[in-house]
C-alpha cells in the first residue's frame, strides 16, 4: 500500500500533499492531557513505551494524519548521557550545565543505548499499531541545538552560553559536538532498525550562528550524522529542519545531503520554490496562523499550496503546534489541504 509521505520524501509530487504537524502529539489534545496527568514527569511518560505509543497514535486516530512522529523529546540524548534533565511546569527544561572539561568528561556515552531502549520499544509498538499506509517518523535533535541546552542548562533567547563557549573554547565545544554526533547517529539507526520509516533532525537554533559557526556547528555535524546513518541504512530518508537560516538553507541541503528540507514560516515562498527545485520540502504554515484560524488560516494555507503544491511537498507547520490551538482549526486546515 502506498505511503504518501515516503513518496514525497523520495521526490514525487502529489495532487493533494500529505500532511502531518510538528508536535502533533501533545498538549492541545485533551486525550494527551488526561494521559500525561497519570505520570509524575514528562520524561517518565517518554520512557513508558505503551503510554508513549498511545500518545503517538492519538492524533492519527483523531485526524488521520499521513505520518505519525514518535512521541519523545530532543533532550533524551543528554539525559541518556547522564546529564541531569528535568522539565519544570511552565518553565521548560532545566539541565545541570556542561561548562568545562570536567563536566564534559562526566558524560557517559556508554550508557546511551541501554537508557534509550524504552524509546526504541515505543517505535516497535507504534509501527505494529499504525495503519500500513501511515508513515512513522523518528527524530533527534541536531547536535548544535541539543548542545545549546546542555551548555546553558535551559533555553535562552539567543543561546548565548553555547555561542560564547564555541568562540572561547572551540576545542572543548567540538568535543561535546562529537559526543552528540555519535550518540544521535546511533539513536537514529536504532529507530530505523525498530521500524521508523524516515527520521527528522531538528535544529531549532541553527539560525543564531554566524556563517563560520553555521558551517562548523550545524552543517558539518549534520552531514556526519547523515553519513553515519546511511552507512547502516543506505536508503534512509532523512528530513533536515534548520530553523531560521534564511539563504543558507541551500548550502545546508547540498552539503548535508538530507533527503528533504523542513522550512519554517519565515522562508519566502519564492525562495521555497527554488529550494523545492532541488529537494522535497516540508512546511511551512505559521503556527500562529493555525492558532488564529478563520480567514488568516485559509489564506495562509492557500498561498503555500499555490506556491509549492505542484512539486514534492509535505504540508506541515513551520514549527510545533501551540498548546492553545483549537482542535477545530486543525480540522479546518486538514479540509483545506486535502481538498487541494
Amino acid at each position: 500500500m502506498e505511503r504518501a509521505v515516503l513518496d514525497v520524501l523520495s521526490g514525487e509530487a502529489r495532487r493533494a500533499p500529505p500532511v502531518w504537524m510538528m508536535r502533533q502529539a501533545g498538549r492541545y489534545l485533551p486525550e494527551y492531557r488526561e494521559l500525561r496527568a497519570k505520570y509524575p514527569s514528562f520524561l517518565d511518560l517518554c520512557y513508558a513505551p505503551e503510554a508513549a505509543c498511545e500518545v503517538t497514535l492519538q492524533p492519527i486516530r483523531r485526524f488521520g494524519f499521513d505520518a505519525a512522529i514518535l512521541f519523545s523529546d530532543i533532550l533524551v540524548i543528554p539525559d541518556a548521557l547522564g546529564q541531569q534533565v528535568a522539565f519544570e511546569a511552565g518553565e521548560g527544561p532545566r539541565l545541570d550545565p556542561v561548562t568545562d572539561a570536567s563536566s564534559l568528561a562526566a558524560l557517559r556515552p556508554d550508557r546511551v543505548s541501554e537508557h534509550l531502549a524504552p524509546v526504541l520499544e515505543t517505535v516497535r509498538l507504534v509501527r505494529a499499531a499504525l495503519p500500513s499506509e501511515t508513515t512513522l517518523l523518528g527524530f533527534c535533535g541536531a547536535p548544535w541545538t541539543v548542545a545549546t541546552y546542555m551548555v546553558a542548562g535551559r533555553g535562552t533567547p539567543d543561546q548565548r552560553p553555547a555561542r560564547v563557549m564555541a568562540y572561547a573554547d572551540p576545542d572543548l565545544f567540538a568535543r561535546l559536538i562529537d559526543v552528540l554526533v555519535e550518540a544521535s547517529a546511533d539513536y537514529l539507526v536504532g529507530q530505523l532498525d525498530a521500524g521508523a520509516d524516515a527520521v527528522q533532525i531538528f535544529d531549532t537554533w541553527a539560525g543564531v550562528l554566524d556563517d563560520s559557526g553555521f558551517r562548523r556547528w550545524v552543517i558539518d555535524p549534520t552531514r556526519r550524522i547523515v553519513e553515519s546513518v546511511r552507512s547502516v541504512h543506505p536508503d534512509a530518508l532523512i528530513i533536515g529542519f534548520p530553523k531560521s537560516v534564511g539563504a543558507r538553507a541551500q548550502s545546508y541541503l547540498r552539503e548535508t545531503r538530507v533527503s528533504a528540507l523542513g522550512l519554517d514560516w519565515t522562508v519566502p515562498l519564492d525562495q521555497a520554490r527554488r529550494l523545492q527545485a532541488e529537494i522535497p520540502v516540508q512546511g511551512n504554515l505559521d503556527p500562529l496562523a493555525l492558532l488564529a484560524g478563520g480567514q488568516a488560516l485559509d489564506s495562509a494555507v492557500k498561498r503555500i499550496l499555490e506556491a509549492l503544491g505542484d512539486g514534492p511537498l509535505v504540508f506541515n507547520l513551520g514549527h510545533g503546534i501551540l498548546p492553545e490551538t483549537p482542535i477545530g482549526h486543525v480540522e479546518a486546515m486538514l479540509r483545506l489541504v486535502r481538498g487541494a
